[in-house]
C-alpha cells in the first residue's frame, strides 16, 4: 500500500475544500436554517408529531442525509473529473499507484468532505430542536458508510461523465428526487398502503430509516434490513469502480 501516494491525493483533495471553507461552511448552515422555518414553522404548525417526536426534530435526519449524500457525490464527481478534463489524469494513471490508492485517495477526501457537512448540519439543527441520540455509535456508523457509499457513486459519475452537465444529471434528477420521496421529511406509515409498496422500492428509504432509528429509535424499516442496504450499495459501487479501472473505461479513450 502507497501511504504517500494516499495521502497526497487526499491533501490535494482536502486543500481544494478549505481553499472555500467559508462557503462550505455557510451553506449548509443557510440552506439547513432555511428547511427549518419552511418544514419546521410552517409545515410543523400543523403537524405537531410524528410517532411521538416533534416533526421539527423528526426531519433532522432527512436533513443530514440529503445533504451527506449531494456533497459526497458532488466532491467525488468532481474531484476526479476535473484530472480528466485538463489531462492530469493520465500523469496519475502512470504513476506507481494502483486504482485502489487513488480511489482511497479521492473517494477518502469526499467522505471526509460530506462527514464535515453533516457534522455542520447536526450542529445547526441543535439550535433549532432538542435533539436526543438513542444510538451514537449506529448513528456514527451509518453517516460514515453514507458518506463513503455516495463518495464512490460520485466517484463513478466523474468517470461517466463527459461534460459539467453530465456531473450535476444524476445528483439533480435522481438522487435528489429519491431523497425527498425517500422519508426524509415524513414516515413511509403515513403514506396510503398502496404507496407504502412503491416507497420501500426506493433504496434511500433505507438509508434515513436507519439513520433515524439511531436518533429516535424508531424506523420504517427493520435495522438488520438498513444495514444490509447499504452494505450491498457500497459493494456494488467498489465492483462497478474495480471495473472500470480493469478496463479502462471512459478513462484511458
Amino acid at each position: 500500500m502507497n501511504l504517500p501516494a494516499i495521502w497526497a491525493i487526499y491533501k490535494f483533495e482536502m486543500a481544494r475544500f478549505f481553499r472555500s471553507i467559508l462557503q462550505s461552511f455557510v451553506s449548509p448552515v443557510i440552506s439547513t436554517s432555511l428547511y427549518f422555518v419552511v418544514f419546521g414553522a410552517a409545515i410543523g404548525s400543523r403537524i405537531d408529531q410524528v410517532e411521538g417526536v416533534s416533526y421539527g426534530a423528526f426531519i433532522v435526519p432527512g436533513l443530514i442525509m440529503l445533504s451527506v449524500m449531494t456533497q459526497a457525490i458532488s466532491n467525488a464527481s468532481f474531484g476526479i473529473y476535473f484530472p480528466k478534463f485538463i489531462g492530469t489524469i493520465y500523469e496519475l494513471l502512470s504513476a506507481p499507484v494502483n486504482f485502489l490508492e487513488i480511489v482511497l485517495g479521492f473517494v477518502g477526501a469526499a467522505a471526509t468532505k460530506a462527514l464535515f457537512i453533516g457534522v455542520v448540519i447536526l450542529g445547526t439543527a441543535a439550535f433549532f430542536v432538542d435533539l436526543q441520540i438513542m444510538h451514537p455509535v449506529a448513528m456514527v456508523i451509518f453517516l460514515l458508510l453514507t458518506c463513503m457509499s455516495f463518495s464512490l457513486l460520485g466517484f463513478i459519475i466523474g468517470i461517466w461523465a463527459r461534460n459539467f452537465e453530465q456531473l450535476q444529471l444524476v445528483p439533480l434528477l435522481v438522487v435528489t428526487p429519491l431523497v425527498f420521496l425517500g422519508g426524509s421529511f415524513y414516515s413511509i406509515s403515513m403514506l396510503p398502503p398502496a404507496w407504502q409498496t412503491v416507497a420501500y422500492f426506493n433504496p434511500v428509504v433505507y438509508l434515513v430509516s436507519g439513520f433515524r432509528w439511531s436518533f429516535f429509535g424508531l424506523a420504517d424499516v427493520p435495522i438488520a434490513v438498513s444495514l444490509l442496504a447499504i452494505a450491498g450499495f457500497t459493494a456494488i459501487c467498489l465492483a462497478a469502480v474495480w471495473w472500470i479501472f480493469k478496463t479502462g473505461w471512459r478513462i484511458r479513450t
